[in-house]
């Protein structure tokens, strides 16, 4: 079973440094794709580094299957790990290079070249075997890195990062590559980015990780429209969610919460939840895709409304992001249909549903829980 358990793992950096992983805890399933996600400096990469067995831990548990491996050493691990450098061996062909850790290991030769026959046919290396990394494209060179894994066949493949050297074609292309390899081979991933389209994408789950510790897991759309503070809601999604300070005005059927430039309904929190905000300031949330700047095109549904001042147009083909200033030091930003008949510097009215809004904690941060978003189209 490829059972990867973390047992509030921590590092800390010599006696008295920086802890840069505080107390993680986070059950990977066998056959899951777990991705980790988050900005540079969160630990992301250094968690992966102590399941890999390349950094030392400095207190908690580490579990790979039945087996406890903190003191393990990393080659007794039974990974395989894909860095963001390829780290590939350039006086080597391709074949030996996918070759070369299976010979380490002392395998027959027959089972050696079964192995890199079946990576190169699933990954499409074939007619590049005798070739040198230096005569393979990123793609090439980002695959040949994958095919070093699979042919280990480890019970679990760590991924560092492994697609930020490429272009954006070839991201998408190796992406589902991954993927496509994921549901081929069912075996444990653990995959390291700060591209959150990466772990929407890919993960089975993710789990978003702040400062060292972690901020929220669970499936990619659950952490989307259910996310426990404001830096999860800003972290996932293009644009980021859009915040802004509101007072709520009232606690019962028609609760409400205002500021000088927005007004919303609070339809998803109960008047006993919205009794202990009454005159409290909180931060309402909306996502770029829920706005609109036609009313109409909500329908008969309550909508909620925000005012402000364009001050960019970003036609970007399918698309328009439309950046307003609703507050001197607030932008928010729409994301439109394609043909928007707006000026830079015109006063505009955005419209959202009610049941799109989200309201956090001013002070914490912490989302206020309601009941969960009724479908709005998503």
């Amino acid at each position: 079973m490829a059972v990867v358990t973390l047992d509030k793992l921590s590092k800390q950096y010599g006696p008295t440094g920086p802890v840069v992983v505080d107390k993680v805890d986070l059950h990977i399933g066998d056959g899951e794709f777990m991705v980790l996600l988050g900005p540079s400096g969160c630990g992301k990469s250094t968690t992966l580094r102590m399941i890999a067995g390349l950094e030392e831990i400095s207190s908690g548990k580490l579990s790979i299957g039945d087996r406890v491996v903190n003191q393990v050493p990393a080659k007794d691990r039974d990974i395989a790990m894909v860095f963001q450098s390829y780290a590939l061996y350039p006086h080597m062909s391709v074949a030996d290079n996918l070759a070369f850790g299976l010979r380490r290991r002392n395998f027959a030769a027959a089972e050696i070249e079964r192995r890199v026959q079946d990576a190169a046919n699933i990954l499409g290396l074939t007619p590049l075997l005798t070739r040198k990394p230096s005569a393979l494209s990123g793609g090439q060179r980002q695959r040949v890195a994958l095919g070093r894994a699979m042919v280990r066949e480890p019970m679990v493949f760590l991924f560092d990062e492994p697609l930020s050297n490429l272009d954006a074609a070839l991201r998408v292309n190796t992406r589902s590559e991954i993927i496509k390899q994921h549901k081929r081979l069912g075996s444990t991933m653990i995959y390291v980015t700060h591209d959150q389209v990466e772990a929407m994408t890919m993960g089975t789950r993710i789990c978003v990780m702040n400062a060292g510790r972690v901020a929220q897991i669970g499936a990619p759309l659950d952490v989307y429209w259910e996310p426990a503070d404001t830096f999860v809601a800003r972290f996932l999604g293009s644009p980021p969610m859009n915040l802004a300070t509101a007072v709520v005005a009232s606690a019962n059927e028609s609760s409400v919460a205002r500021s000088q430039s927005l007004e919303t309904a609070l339809t998803r929190w109960s008047p006993q939840l919205l009794g202990k905000l009454v005159d409290q300031k909180v931060t309402i949330g909306v996502r770029a895709e829920d706005l609109h700047i036609n009313k109409a095109a909500l329908g008969s549904a309550p909508a909620g409304h925000v005012r402000g001042r364009t001050i960019a147009v970003e036609p970007l083909g399918a698309e328009t992001l439309l950046l307003v200033e609703i507050e001197p030091g607030v932008e928010w930003t729409a994301r439109l249909p394609r043909h928007v008949p707006v000026a830079i510097d015109e006063t505009v009215d955005l419209y959202f549903p009610v049941n799109a809004v989200f309201v956090f904690d001013a002070t914490t941060g912490r989302a206020v829980i309601g009941e969960k978003r009724r479908d709005i189209g998503q």
